[in-house]
C-alpha cells in the first residue's frame, strides 16, 4: 500500500542564509524566494547555531527574531600551528552522476586552507559511458584519480584509502560542498586530542527549495540526529574499554557527560559525508565493509559500521562542530522516499554485518532491540505530529517547519526498510563473493 503526502499542505520554499553574527545583521525580508529562512549564525568563520525565522516586509522583525541566535558563542580552542597538523588525504568516491556538484566540490577541496593535503577522486563506476565527462572535469586539476570498477561505495573508499599517503583520511560525498576551513578543523582536532581515532562534523543543508528538502530537514534535523554545535568526545562507557554493555558517552571539553547512549546510535554524531579517521584505525578494522554501503543491496551503513568498530575496539571519536559541510538533500518526494527506505534497509543490514563479525553483538542487540524499538516509535510519533505548525509572530520563537508538518509517508518508507535489511545483507554478502571470484556482472 502506497502512502503519499498529498493530504498534507505543501510547504513553501525556505531560504538558507549564512549570517556573520559579529557584523551588522543583513536586511532580511520576505521576497519572491521565500517568506521563511533557516539562518545559520557564524562567528570567526564557524557556525554557532541555526534558527528558523519567519520573514516579513519589515527587516526589524527578523532582527528581533535573531536575538537568541546572536547570543550563541563559539567555544574557545587552542590554535594549532601549520607544522603540527597531520597530512590529510581527502577521498571522494563517485559514480559520476552529479558532475556539476562534483566540480564545485573539487573547486574548494583543491584550495583548502591547509598546509599539506591531497585530493583523491575514486571513479567507482562499473561501466564507463562513451560520453564520459570525468576526464574533462579533472583536466588541469591537482587531483589524483583512482579507478575501482568493483561496485559499491565501500569498495571505492577502500581503494582511496589504499592510495592515500596521509596519516589521516577524510571522506566526503559528491553531493556536498565544504566550508573552506573544513579540513583545518578536522586536522586541528586530531592535534588537540592526540588520543582520537576519528573526527566527525556538522552537516548543514545547501538549500531548502522543495517540499522534499524541507521535510527531510524537519524529519532528520541535523542529517543524522539532533543538530548540535557543542564539541564532544565519544568514548566507551566502560572504563576498561571492553564495550561489554555496548554503551558510550558523549563527554564535553570540561569532562562532564552530555549524554549516554548505545553504540549503535553513533549516527547522531556522524555520517559518511563528513568524517575523518586515522589511517591506522582503518587498517586495523580491515577497511569499510564491502557488504554495506551505497551501491550494494544493503544500501547503506558502511559509515556507521566504521564508527561502531572504532568504539567497539575502545577507540575515541571527536565531534567537531567547526568542521562543516553542506549537503544537497533529495529534491523530489520520490527520491526522498527511496533514500529513507534505503536508510531503514541499511541500518538493519548493519546490525547483521556487525553480528557476523563479532558474535558479542548478538547478545547485546537481543537485550537492546526492544527498548530501541520503543525509542524509535516515540521519535517517529514526535516527528509526525498531525496538523500544521502554528504560524508564529515575528516576536515569538519560530518552529522548525513554519509551513506544514511532516508527512507520514517519510516514516512509512523508513520503517518498511527495517525488516528488509537482513535479506538485503545476505544478498549483498553473496554478491560480494561473486565480485571477488570474478563472477559478478552488472545488469
Amino acid at each position: 500500500m502506497a502512502i503519499t503526502s498529498t493530504a498534507r499542505p505543501v510547504p513553501a520554499p525556505r531560504r538558507v542564509i549564512d549570517v556573520d553574527l559579529d557584523a551588522p545583521l543583513p536586511r532580511l525580508v520576505a521576497d519572491e524566494t521565500g517568506s521563511s529562512a533557516l539562518v545559520i549564525g557564524y562567528r570567526g568563520g564557524h557556525p554557532t547555531g541555526t534558527l528558523d525565522v519567519l520573514l516579513t516586509d519589515d527587516p526589524a522583525d527578523a532582527t528581533r527574531a535573531l536575538g537568541t541566535l546572536r547570543e550563541t558563542v563559539l567555544a574557545d580552542v587552542e590554535p594549532v600551528a601549520d607544522d603540527r597538523l597531520p597530512v590529510v588525504s581527502v577521498v571522494v568516491s563517485t559514480i559520476v552522476d552529479r558532475v556539476e556538484d562534483l566540480g564545485r566540490l573539487l573547486d574548494v577541496l583543491e584550495h583548502m586552507d591547509y598546509p599539506d593535503h591531497e585530493v583523491i577522486v575514486v571513479d567507482n563506476r562499473v561501466r564507463v559511458p562513451a560520453d564520459d565527462r570525468l576526464p574533462a572535469l579533472l583536466a588541469g586539476r591537482d587531483v589524483r584519480l583512482v579507478t575501482e570498477r568493483r561496485p559499491g561505495l565501500s569498495a571505492g573508499r577502500n581503494a582511496g584509502v589504499a592510495a592515500a599517503r596521509g596519516e589521516v583520511v577524510a571522506f566526503t560525498d559528491d553531493d556536498v560542498s565544504v566550508d573552506p576551513q573544513w579540513l583545518r578543523a578536522l586536522g586541528a582536532r586530531f592535534v588537540r586530542e592526540p588520543g582520537l581515532d576519528a573526527v566527525s562534523g556538522v552537516i548543514l543543508p545547501t538549500e531548502l527549495s522543495t517540499p522534499a528538502q524541507i521535510w527531510y530537514e524537519a524529519y532528520y534535523g541535523g542529517f543524522s540526529g539532533e543538530r548540535t554545535f557543542a564539541p564532544v568526545t565519544i568514548v566507551p562507557d566502560d572504563v576498561t574499554g571492553t564495550m561489554r554493555h555496548a554503551r558510550v558517552q558523549a563527554v564535553r571539553p570540561d569532562g562532564s557527560v552530555a549524554k549516554h547512549f548505545a553504540v549503535y546510535g553513533i549516527g547522531a554524531y556522524g555520517a559518511g559525508a563528513n568524517m575523518a579517521f586515522r589511517r591506522s584505525v582503518i587498517d586495523a578494522v580491515g577497511g569499510f565493509d564491502t557488504t554495506l554501503g551505497a551501491g550494494s543491496p544493503a544500501r547503506g551503513g558502511e559509515d556507521l559500521a566504521m564508527f561502531v568498530e572504532t568504539l567497539w575496539r575502545g577507540g575515541r571519536i571527536g565531534f567537531e562542530p567547526r568542521a562543516v559541510v553542506h549537503h544537497r538533500h533529495r529534491r523530489t518526494i520520490e527520491d526522498l522516499h527511496k533514500q529513507l527506505h534505503g536508510n531503514g534497509v541499511g541500518f538493519t543490514a548493519l546490525m547483521c554485518a556487525l553480528a557476523a563479525k563479532d558474535r558479542r553483538h548478538v547478545a547485546v542487540l537481543a537485550r537492546l532491540v526492544p527498548a530501541a524499538a520503543m525509542v524509535k516509535v516515540r521519535e517517529t510519533v514526535g516527528r509526525l505530529r498531525t496538523g500544521s505548525a502554528p504560524v508564529p509572530t515575528p516576536q515569538t520563537a519560530v518552529p522548525s517547519v513554519p509551513d506544514a508538518g511532516v508527512p507520514r509517508s517519510l516514516a512509512y518508507h523508513e520503517l518498511r526498510g527495517f525488516p528488509a535489511g537482513p535479506a538485503a545483507w545476505f544478498r549483498s554478502r553473496r554478491r560480494w563473493r561473486d565480485v571477488e571470484a570474478g563472477r559478478f556482472h552488472a545488469g
